[in-house]
């Protein structure tokens, strides 16, 4: 047994020096100014305590006030004395010292326990056993016993060092943090300081100064009326008022407070986290007596942000609805490739078409309204509207600082270039929708087989890439086949029918092939008839789900589970799928008739023109389709990188040039997993942002406010008020009332009954299954062309989508009416209160 050792001393770790001698050893060997001493280690307590141990746990639960005394009553083995006495001789006679516990629960990330034990200043000569025996005792304590019961040590692990270190006469003191707590902000160092030893500062009796240093420099100091200062004495130390000179002057200047947070990046440094640390000063010179890491400090995290690239009008519409989740960087990487193959026909140099903003994918608008201006087209921007979602009356466009000139002489000669692209890729349409699925799933069987990280990233290199960039030219030349056939067919024909015909007329787009989107619902029903087996289904449908986009969670297909659940979702519907189809047929072609009787010589060019618009609208949900089977492809690589590199999800959190080079054995990257980790969970736990954001937006800072707003955020002080009314676009005709189920993900789907409505932010493929049991939907997001409007058409559901504002206005069990011919979804719950009170017969 080694009773004692020196204060640097290798050997001077956790279980034999405690949390906090074990920091003063480690500090102490890295150079820093760190007062001279020893320890007395773990072994000298328990050898002391062997004899009476069972006592001390039982008075710990019965009787803890005992337990001092019991302490103060055993006399100290004589070889553990001899040896504090032969240590203290060796720092140089009857000097000062500062006796510390130090615990072996104490100083650590997760707890400090800072305050539970005891410290003793200015003790000298025979005083210094005594005081070891107190701070031994001290870990029995009630305070000291309630903590470790709050926070789950068991009491019978616990050991306690005790440090005893050469007193500093400090004539000034204080904590650094090197790490702001409150706001976690890592490029700044927070330090307190107030005069006399530093007791007054921990324990709280005085209100130290406060001076903030970044950068190496001073950014800000408050200069604090200081009162009381702890000062040695004859017999310790006491409190005594600050003389009235020192009261309001700064105890450090600026180029000493810059020299102690250099000391305080030292010991950052060392420790690889941010720091609490205990200081003190004498005649200038700087003594650390105590480093801890900072407890309950939020973790240190990036900012995901591009709203802070300019004053733009941002919106989650449209492709926002299919990528709902705050996304992993690797999932950015491959949205980010997406865009580029996919819809690079709406980008100007020098400005983001889409954004990352707190992790959730937005579409910058400034651009394409930028251009429609610049070619005369601002009319033209009500299909843009059908696309993205409404802009709110009133709101004014912040367009991209680019001259006319400037965005003509980019988009003509590009419109000329994506115009040949499409159709070249056009040509290969059939082939590769033919072929997809069997590619995706040999593609997803060799990287599974995949031996070494080396292989895999060459299988990136020569097939998984090049697969998945030709998906998304295939998106694009499906997208852009049809021109302005999707925007300006349905105008036309709302013109001459009307809302509730026209759309009748438009759907039945499933009569001519499979709706990509609709085919989950379709096959669940062909599944439940026993008309294809349940591994047919995984295989054609497993892709499809609400998260398909982000890469770091399991397809439906992955999941033994999912079928069941799908197939538990038919049992309560008054209605199957087919019922819906069947039933909107004969409303489509009731529609149809009337159509020709009114225009009988415009019924066959018509129906040629619808045919198109069908056609148009099966191959754009096809080619999204074989777009999200690739992503499954994506996923498979990204699961294999982990195993094969060993380092699981945290592949997630690298970007995907950073992924490449791990397989390729640079390892770099992968410091900042932690940090990337931390960012996605902070922003995870937040609510959707609003649908439109214009100019800067914090989200961390907006979910805070308990006014804000899920519809719009402008950092211009929009004049656009939140409206009292729930309108939308007429996503399907059709007026339903009913209870409204509001729902904030598809994995609340249970909650939604047979014949309630629907109401929720957006809806994505993931939430299709649902649907013939909604009565109707209502949508915060969305547009004539997206996702909720195009299957509800065809379900024959009534739809109001696009109204911004139906989550923050419609509660949850209201009774609500929904009419999808005029778009507008209105609360029956006042309007019976309002007859409830009425007067009944002049009374």
């Amino acid at each position: 047994m080694k009773a004692v050792i020196l204060l640097d001393d290798a050997a001077a770790d956790l279980a034999t020096a405690g949390g906090k001698g074990a920091s003063l050893a480690r500090l102490a060997r890295a150079g820093l100014p760190v007062p001279g001493g020893f320890h007395v280690t773990t072994d000298a307590y328990r050898a002391f305590v062997a004899e009476f141990r069972d006592e001390i746990l039982k008075a710990s639960s019965a009787d803890p006030a005992v337990i001092a005394r019991m302490f103060a009553e055993h006399d100290m083995p004589a070889e553990i004395s001899e040896e504090i006495r032969h240590a203290y001789a060796a720092l140089g006679g009857d000097v000062p010292v500062a006796v510390r516990s130090s615990a072996t629960a104490e100083d650590l990330p997760g707890m400090s326990f800072a305050g539970q034990q005891d410290t003793y200043l200015n003790i000298r000569g025979d005083a210094l056993l005594d005081a070891v025996k107190r701070c031994w005792a001290s870990l029995w304590n009630p305070r000291a016993i309630a903590y470790r019961d709050q926070n789950g040590v068991p009491h019978d692990d616990v050991a306690l060092a005790v440090v005893v270190q050469e007193l500093v006469d400090a004539d000034a003191a204080g904590v650094m943090f090197t790490a702001d707590p409150v706001t976690g902000a890592r490029d700044e160092t927070v330090i307190n300081a107030s005069w006399g030893l530093g007791e007054a500062v921990v324990g709280g009796q005085v209100t130290p100064d406060t001076v903030v240093v970044s950068g190496g420099a001073v950014v800000r100091s408050r200069t604090a009326d200081k009162t009381v200062m702890t000062v040695r004495t004859p017999t310790g130390t006491e409190e005594r008022p600050v003389p009235g000179d020192l009261r309001g002057k700064a105890v450090l200047d600026d180029a000493r407070a810059v020299e102690l947070a250099g000391i305080g990046a030292r010991i950052q440094t060392l420790y690889g986290t941010p720091m609490d640390v205990e200081w003190t000063s004498r005649d200038g010179a700087f003594a650390i007596v105590q480093a801890r890491p900072i407890t309950g400090i939020a973790p240190e995290v990036e900012e995901w942000n591009d709203s802070l690239k300019g004053g733009y009008l941002w919106t989650g519409g449209n492709l926002g609805e299919a990528i709902p989740d705050v996304m992993t960087p690797l999932t950015w990487s491959f949205v980010r490739l997406f865009i580029a193959e996919a819809m690079s026909a709406s980008t100007l140099p020098g400005f983001d078409l889409v954004g990352n903003i707190g992790g959730r994918f937005y579409m910058n608008l400034s651009v394409v309204h930028s251009i429609a201006t610049a070619l005369g087209m601002k009319s033209r921007l009500s299909a843009v509207e059908q696309i993205f979602g409404k802009v709110p009356p009133g709101l004014d466009v912040p367009l991209v600082k680019v001259s006319r000139w400037e965005i003509l002489k980019h988009v003509l000669p590009m419109a000329v270039r994506i115009r040949r692209r499409v159709r070249t890729n056009f040509k290969g349409m059939r082939a590769f929708l033919a072929t997809s699925q069997q590619r995706c799933e040999d593609l997803r069987g060799r990287i599974a087989a995949t031996g070494s990280a080396l292989d895999l990233a060459a299988l990136w290199d020569t097939e998984i890439r090049e697969h998945t960039v030709t998906a998304c030219s295939m998106l694009e030349a499906a997208g852009r086949q049809g021109g302005t056939a999707l925007v300006f067919t349905r105008d036309r024909l709302r013109r001459l029918m009307g809302e509730i015909d026209a759309e009748a007329m438009l759907t039945g787009v499933s009569s001519g092939g499979e709706l990509a989107s609709l085919g989950p619902v379709t096959g669940l029903s062909r599944l439940a008839r026993g008309e294809i087996t349940r591994d047919e289904f995984a295989r054609t449908y497993g892709h499809r789900g609400a998260h398909e986009f982000e890469v770091s969670m399991p397809r439906p297909g992955e999941d033994p589970g999912w079928i069941d659940a799908q197939l538990a979702g038919l049992s309560d519907l008054r209605d199957d799928t087919e019922a819906l189809l069947t039933r909107q047929a004969k409303t489509r072609e009731e529609a149809w008739a009337r159509f020709a009787e009114r225009y009988p010589r415009k019924e066959a060019r018509t129906r040629a023109r619808v045919q198109r618009w069908s056609a148009v609208v099966r191959d754009r949900e096809a080619t999204r389709s074989e777009n999200i089977r690739a992503f499954w492809v994506l996923r498979a690589f990204a699961v294999r990188a982990g195993e094969l590199t060993g380092h699981g999800d945290d592949v997630f959190f690298l970007y995907l040039e950073e992924l490449l080079a791990l397989l390729r054995g640079d390892p770099a990257a992968l410091e900042r997993v932690p940090v990337r980790r931390a960012t996605y969970e902070r922003y995870a736990a937040l609510p959707p942002y609003p649908a439109l954001i214009v100019g800067h937006f914090d989200p961390v800072r907006w979910a805070a406010d308990p006014a804000r707003r899920a519809d719009l955020h402008d950092a211009r002080g929009s004049s656009v008020t939140v409206s009292d009314t729930v309108t939308g676009f007429p996503g399907a005709p059709g007026v339903v009332e009913g209870v409204a189920r509001v729902l904030s993900g598809p994995e609340e789907g249970e909650r939604l009954k047979s014949g309630e409505i629907l109401v929720t932010t957006l809806t994505n493929v993931g939430w299709t299954p649902m649907f013939p049991r909604a009565a109707a939907v209502v949508t915060d997001l969305g547009a004539p062309l997206s996702h909720a409007s195009i299957v509800a058409r065809e379900l024959g559901i009534p739809a109001v989508v696009g109204t911004g504002n139906a989550t923050m206005r419609l509660r949850d069990g209201d009774r609500i009416r929904v009419d999808g011919e005029r778009g507008t979804v209105e609360s029956l719950e006042s309007q019976d209160s309002a007859k409830a009170v009425a007067p009944v017969g002049g009374v």
